[in-house]
Order: structure tokens, then sequence, then C-alpha cells
């Protein structure tokens, strides 16, 4: 089954080897190593992050990862502004509200670009605000947010950028000074190719440092995570299996030529998906200049139901997604993240050609 969907993604030969490589307790030495390993390698994919960021590794999902960057790196009585364009920075204001922290949340409709006279305006209006959180890939639509844009604003304003970057990290380029990034949550799962349950947030240290208090959860608490991660020991009990197939996916991430090559390859792929599907009659749902690299929303062509679509993608063996919310009945969405191989995409566009043409796939 090629996975064809957001995360998870498809494994390659050698991650899923190291997931069945010898038991190992969390609290001997060896497991330190490998943390202190897996660290260095995430604060060394940008390059220009290296000197002032610091990773901070988590056995959970990039959500968790994202709530985490949010109630620890932000004090409990400063105020957060949300941009939101899609479900998961609508999330982002979810996790503030739950928790009664203060924010302003500046909500798009999800097809349109995240709207920067807005943010201006409100920082403007509120300095209580400190803080600026936004999704960088928003997998609602495969939109890209103009996240340049808004880094020169946060920049110029003294406010610190919280990032999720759960579904960009590692392909798409991130700009960790000039954004005035504090922090950005992301997952192994996506463009690193390592499996479900390992995640980290890239902080800058001396915020991590700085953070002690601010937490009101105990295991998303980043400081004291940070504490025992500095000689590579955790204060629990982490995914040994997941933290071993993640150093081998970052291995080949590197040995494939970083994130430049991995943001190169998917959108080489992607183009060959968009080419296909849009000869068959289904349409981009955001622009070309406005798509990530490795993810691409389509409208459904006329008279083809989500359902018929998935089901006989399924059956030649790849896996889509569907939309969310006020997109459900009308999109669906095909990703180029995992070990996918020139073959695979041609197979699907075989597969698609033959069900939207009225056929069955071979």
């Amino acid at each position: 089954m090629i996975l064809l969907n957001p995360g998870p993604v498809t494994l390659s030969d050698r991650v899923r080897a190291a997931l069945v490589r010898e038991d190992l307790c969390h609290r001997e030495p060896e497991f330190a190593e490998l943390c202190l390993d897996l660290r260095r390698r995430l604060e060394r994919v940008y390059a220009h992050a290296a000197n002032g960021h610091a990773a901070v590794l988590l056995t959970a999902s990039g959500t968790a990862a994202v709530e985490a960057m949010l109630t620890s790196l932000v004090p409990r009585t400063a105020a957060t502004l949300v941009v939101a364009n899609g479900v998961y920075g609508e999330r982002m204001a979810t996790m503030l509200a739950r928790r009664q922290r203060p924010h302003e949340l500046i909500r798009a409709n999800w097809l349109d670009p995240i709207p920067l006279d807005a943010v201006e305006a409100a920082l403007a209006r509120n300095p209580a605000i400190r803080f600026v959180a936004c999704v960088h890939h928003e997998t609602t639509t495969g939109r890209l947010n103009a996240i340049d844009a808004l880094g020169q604003l946060c920049r110029s304003r003294g406010v610190g950028l919280l990032l999720d970057a759960v579904s960009s990290f590692g392909a798409e380029i991130i700009r960790f000074s000039e954004w005035n990034l504090l922090a950005a949550a992301a997952a192994g799962n996506k463009c690193l190719h390592g499996v479900p349950g390992t995640a980290f947030v890239l902080a800058r240290a001396d915020a991590i440092e700085a953070c002690a208090g601010n937490a009101d959860a105990v295991y998303l608490d980043l400081h004291d995570q940070f504490r025992l991660q500095r000689d590579g020991w955790s204060p629990f009990t982490q995914n040994v299996q997941g933290f071993f197939a993640l150093q081998e996916a970052l291995r080949e991430f590197e040995e494939a030529g970083g994130r430049a090559a991995r943001f190169e390859r998917y959108a080489r792929l992607s183009s060959r998906v968009r080419r296909d599907l849009v000869a068959l009659g289904a349409r981009q749902l955001v622009p070309e200049s406005a798509c990530s690299s490795m993810l691409t929303a389509f409208r459904l062509p006329p008279g083809t139901a989500y359902g018929d679509l998935h089901d006989g993608l399924r059956r030649a063996g790849f896996t889509i997604y569907g939309g969310q919310g006020q997109l459900a009945a009308d999109i669906f969405r095909v990703a180029t993240m995992g070990a996918i191989t020139d073959a695979d995409i041609d197979r699907f566009g075989a597969a698609c050609r033959a069900l939207l043409s009225g056929g069955a796939p071979r």
C-alpha cells in the first residue's frame, strides 16, 4: 500500500528495518546517546538554526508538539495572536482557549491566504500581543502560507513567531532569524519519513531556558523535558523503536542531499500528479503559486464521489485523503511524502485514468 496521504508516510526498507532492532531500555546510556544524536541531526536540518535553536524530543504526535510549544514558551499572562486559514490554525486557538490562555484569533476563509493587513492592525492595536502563531503548510487546503511576509512583520514588531511546521519541516524553506522564529513544532512521520509517535519542538535555546513555570501540563512542559535531554535523558518513557526509525530516516535524509533535495523531489512528483489529475477533470483547490511542494488538494471531477475514488484507488494499492470540515464533500488530497518512487506515481496516474475514465485500474 502506497500512502499518498499527508502523513503517516510510506516507509523505506531501511527505516522499517530499524523498528526491529534489539530492544533497549530508555534508562540505558545507549539510549541517551541515541537521543543526543537525534537532537544534533534535527538541529542541523536547517543549518542556520543550529547556532541558536535546540531540539526537544517528544513521544507524541505533531499536534502534541504544537500544544507543548504554545503552552510552554508563552507565559500564562501573555497574549498570543493566532492567524488561521484552515483546520490546524483554528486548532491552535482551541488549544489556548481550553487552557484559558489570553489570545486573539484572526480567522480567514480556508481558501484565502493569511490576512497580513489584519495581523498588522492587531499588533498595532494591542501591545499586549507578544507572540504570533501560524501554520506554515496548512494541509487543509495544501496552501503554503506566506510566512516570509508574516515573519518580517513579527521581526519589525519584536514579536516572537511560533510556527506549526508539522507538515513542512524538512522540505520547505524556514528562515529562522529573518522570521524572528521563536520555535517550530514538527513531527518525524511527515517530511522526515519516520514513523508516527515521534515529534519535537525546535526552539531558541534561551527561550527554553527561560520558560520554567509557564506550562500548565506535566508531560508537555518543554522546560522540564529539555532539562534532562541536554544530557540525552528523558523524564518519561520515550518511543525507543520510533527513535531508532527516526535516526535511520535522518541518515537517509542527509545522504539524499537534505532539505533542498527533498523539496525538489516532492515538487517534481507533485507536478506529475497535478498534470495527470487536471487532465482528468480535477481542478486544483488553491493557485499553483500558493501550493506546497508535497501536497495538492483537488476539487472532485463532476459526477465523481470521493468514496468511490478512494475505494477504487485502495484496490489499486494507493491511499489518498478526503477533505475536512466544509470541504469534506468537495475535495480530495494527494501527498508525495515518503519513500515513493517514480514508478509508484506512474501506476497512480494509470489507476486514476482508469477510474476517472470509467474503466478499472489494472
